[in-house]
């Protein structure tokens, strides 16, 4: 008998390898980052179907609806030159097969180790039916990675306020306005009443 869950899995799992593989291959950047959004789709199908329904959810939200469309209007607003990108193609190729050998062989042993797998831990059970993961990693999240989650969320606000910070150019041909000498500004500092005598007509 096939278990059509497994069908499924195979399934999202054969085209997250399509588009995984489409995102490198493609010479659009347009169409890679449309290979990525079907990749991030299919991850999130993935990991709906382990019960993880909290980070499928975020996955689509976060990284579908708001990175991914500012990738795509960033990438259309932006005029890149393919050719240009396409140059050091064949002279980084081996550094990145090196690479991507590299993760393969990180991510078997990952996979094939026994503290991955839940049969493999002492004292582990299945999750009951009345339990929501998401309140489960809430609790776990807020209690026992409060810290780390504080300190994670100040590098982030850091890392946001160095970046505007670099990024931000002062034009010297554009015009600043001083809140402060704006403040400052009186009546007759800017108008000048000019007493004038009447001209007679001739």
């Amino acid at each position: 008998m096939i278990d059509f869950s497994l069908l499924i899995f195979y399934g999202f799992s054969l085209v997250l390898l399509a588009a995984g593989v489409g995102v490198i291959t493609a010479r659009n950047p347009v169409h890679a980052a449309l290979f990525l959004v079907l990749a991030f789709f299919s991850g999130s199908g993935i990991w709906m179907m382990l019960e993880a329904e909290f980070l499928s959810i975020a996955l689509v939200l976060v990284y579908v609806g708001a990175v991914m469309v500012l990738f795509l209007f960033v990438v259309m607003m932006l005029n890149i030159d393919l050719d240009r990108l396409r140059e050091g193609f064949w002279k980084h190729l081996p550094l990145g097969a090196g690479v991507a050998v590299l993760m393969v062989v990180e991510m078997i042993l990952v996979v094939t180790s026994r503290q991955f797998s839940a049969l493999g831990r002492e004292g582990s059970a299945p999750a009951g039916v009345g339990i929501s993961n998401t309140r489960e990693l809430g609790l776990v999240l807020y209690t026992d990675y409060v810290y780390p989650f504080e300190l994670a969320a100040v590098i982030l606000l850091v890392a946001i306020v160095a970046a505007i910070a670099l990024t931000l150019r002062r034009r010297k041909d554009s015009r600043h306005l001083d809140p402060s000498t704006q403040i400052k500004a009186q009546a007759r500092d800017r108008i000048r009443i000019v007493s004038m005598r009447a001209e007679k007509d001739h």
